[in-house]
C-alpha cells in the first residue's frame, strides 16, 4: 500500500462506468481530494474525447463495416472492437452488433456466463462474446486510458494501484467471482469488491464526517436508494 500512489474506484455500471481516484502523494490535509477521472474514448468515427462517463456498451463491427482508422485509439489495440459512447451510438443503428447490460448477464444463472452469448439473439455466423469478456473489455479500456496518461511511468499504471470495483448488493458469490475474473482478464490483480450501497454510505459518512452523529443515533436504520440505469435497489 505504501508504494502505491493512487486509490482508484471504478463504478462498473450496467449503463455507464465511472472512475474516481485519490492521489495519496497530496498530503495537504486530513481530507484527501476525491477526483473524477475523465475516460478518453471514441465518441464518433476517429473522434476521441475524455468524458466523465464511459457508456457500458461494446460494439462488434462487421467485416468492412467501419474503417480501421475510425476505430483507432491513442493507445495500441488490435481487438477490432470498441467500447463507450461511439459503441452505444453505433449500436443504436445496428443493435445486433452491440453488447449491452453485461453486468446484468453476470448474475443470470440460467446462461453460460463464460460462453459467447452476446449480443443476445444475434445470428450464429456473427461474432459474439461472453458477459465476462464484455466486462473485461470495459475494465481494460479504463486501464488503458489511465495508463496512456502516465507517460510510461509503470509505477503509476492502474494495475499497480489499489483498485476498488463496486458491485450490486444483490450479486451472489458466482457473480462476484466472475467480476474478479473479468478484472483479471483486463490485467487487474488484487482488486477489492465493494457493495454499492456500502460505497454510497461511506461517501455520506465522508461528507458528514464532522456531524454524522447529528443525523444518525444508536438503533437508527439507514435506507440507501440506488436508482441505477439497469436496476433500482433499496438496502
Amino acid at each position: 500500500m505504501s508504494d502505491q500512489r493512487y486509490i482508484i474506484g471504478i463504478d462498473l455500471g450496467t449503463t455507464n462506468c465511472a472512475v474516481s481516484y485519490v492521489d495519496l502523494s497530496n498530503e495537504g490535509g486530513l481530507h484527501p481530494s476525491i477526483e473524477i477521472f475523465p475516460v478518453s474514448q471514441l465518441t464518433g468515427p476517429g473522434e476521441i474525447r475524455a468524458q466523465r462517463l464511459l457508456p457500458s456498451f461494446l460494439y462488434l463491427p462487421g467485416e468492412h463495416e467501419i474503417a480501421g482508422e475510425a476505430m483507432s485509439l491513442p493507445w495500441k489495440t488490435d481487438r477490432g472492437t470498441f467500447v463507450g459512447a461511439y459503441a452505444r451510438d453505433q449500436g443504436a443503428l445496428v443493435p445486433k452488433r452491440m453488447v449491452s447490460s453485461a453486468k446484468s448477464w453476470l448474475c443470470h444463472g440460467r446462461v453460460d456466463r463464460r460462453g459467447p452469448i452476446l449480443p443476445w439473439g444475434a445470428g450464429e455466423d456473427q461474432q459474439k462474446v461472453s458477459p465476462v469478456a464484455a466486462t473485461a473489455a470495459y475494465l481494460r479500456h479504463i486501464k488503458d486510458a489511465w495508463n496512456h496518461l502516465r507517460a510510461g511511468d509503470e509505477d503509476q499504471f492502474l494495475e499497480n494501484q489499489t483498485v476498488i470495483i463496486t458491485v450490486p448488493a444483490s450479486f451472489d458469490e458466482v457473480a462476484r467471482d466472475l467480476t474478479l475474473e473479468a478484472a483479471l482478464q483486463a490485467g487487474l490483480k488484487g482488486v477489492t469488491l465493494l457493495e454499492e450501497p456500502l460505497a454510497a454510505f461511506y461517501t455520506w459518512l465522508f461528507l458528514h464526517e464532522g456531524a454524522w452523529d447529528q443525523y444518525i443515533h444508536p438503533g437508527a436504520l439507514v435506507l440507501v436508494c440506488d436508482v441505477g440505469g439497469g436496476t433500482t435497489d433499496f438496502t
